[in-house]
């Protein structure tokens, strides 16, 4: 599989058998190109600009934004529901955390998560190969609050998003304060994530991924 980052907390993934599932789209405001290929699927983290641009997506294709679980014939999707901020989301809403499997991996997307979920939710969160995680603070968890989560939850592997990068003036920390956090980082001077250069069966706990952010 192949997971492209296309800014902020938008990514492609691209299945073995070549499905795209496209997660949390935003508009074109961002400074990130956000001309995205023809998808199979969309995920919808909440509705804000920031992630849920629809209008030039085709009307066949298939959109979940809400909690639950979903089986399209290429991979399994459980969401559930969580918050956009620290106020049970009495201030941005509310917030969907995705989990997607096949049979070789588990990939979560944390969306634009606010809080340290409850310990319900953690245990869904164990046992991830993948965590997609903002860390740009302000709106979401910060990197020291995202450093704590990742330490609770013990992923395989770590993809920061959702954070100050030169393409976008929106206003987040960037990645410094998680970077610090964290033991093991390798940097990818690429938005692309081939998850066969992965060792995904090694006992391996929380190695950070930092991907370069996509210019237009």
């Amino acid at each position: 599989m192949q997971i492209i980052w296309y800014g902020h907390s938008c990514f492609l993934m691209k299945t073995s058998i070549g499905k795209r599932i496209l997660i949390d789209p935003f508009s074109n405001n961002l400074g990130y190109d956000n001309n995205f290929p023809k998808s199979d699927l969309i995920t919808i983290s909440h509705n804000h600009f920031d992630s849920s641009y629809i209008n030039d997506i085709n009307n066949t294709t298939k959109i979940i934004n809400e909690s639950g679980n979903f089986n399209p014939n290429f991979l399994s999707i459980e969401g559930f529901d969580s918050f956009h901020d620290k106020c049970n989301g009495l201030k941005r809403g509310s917030n969907i955390i995705y989990i997607f499997k096949d049979d070789k991996l588990s990939i979560c997307h944390l969306g634009h998560l606010g809080h340290i979920p409850c310990s319900l939710i953690l245990e869904k969160l164990k046992n991830i190969d993948i965590l997609l995680i903002p860390i740009g603070g302000h709106f979401t968890l910060d990197g020291f609050e995202s450093a704590k989560l990742c330490n609770l939850i013990s992923p395989k592997y770590i993809v920061p998003m959702h954070y100050k990068t030169n393409t976008t003036s929106l206003y987040l920390d960037d990645p410094k304060n998680f970077i610090i956090s964290m033991k093991s980082i390798k940097k990818i001077n690429s938005n692309i994530l081939d998850t066969s250069d992965l060792d995904i069966n090694s006992n391996l706990k929380s190695e950070c991924i930092l991907l370069t952010p996509p210019y237009k």
